[in-house]
């Protein structure tokens, strides 16, 4: 087993070398990994494709393997291109909740699935 440490720089400096050692960064452009990542987005999506609701919350191992290599594919795509412009993911998403906190405020949106602008 490869031994690796789990957190998100660790994982960026292994992506970072894995693409090094290969001469990838060259065809790595956020269009192309933009793309890329949608299309291991949309396997991860056949993966529930024709699965009930209730279905799609219990996997089969071979299933949940599956899941895992899409999710991991797509987030591998996603570290790549925040990599590539410069972005700090931690940051972003928590800029991102802040902002959402104040599109949703909790005595508005709490048990609703209705966009922000529904409320207005």
């Amino acid at each position: 087993m490869i031994e690796t440490n789990d957190s998100l720089q660790a994982l960026r400096t292994r992506v970072n070398a894995f693409v090094a050692e290969r001469d990838w960064a060259q065809f790595h452009t956020p269009k192309n990994l933009a793309m890329a990542m949608i299309v291991e987005a949309a396997e991860l999506v056949e993966q529930f494709q024709w699965d009930t609701p209730a279905d799609s919350m219990v996997l089969t191992p071979e299933k949940r393997e599956a899941v895992s290599h899409e999710l991991a594919d797509t987030f591998v795509y996603l570290l790549r291109i925040a990599e590539v412009l410069n972005i700090d993911l931690i940051e972003a998403a928590n800029q991102k909740i802040e902002l959402n906190a104040q599109k949703y405020p909790v005595e508005k949106a709490k048990g609703s699935n209705a966009k922000y602008t529904a409320y207005e």
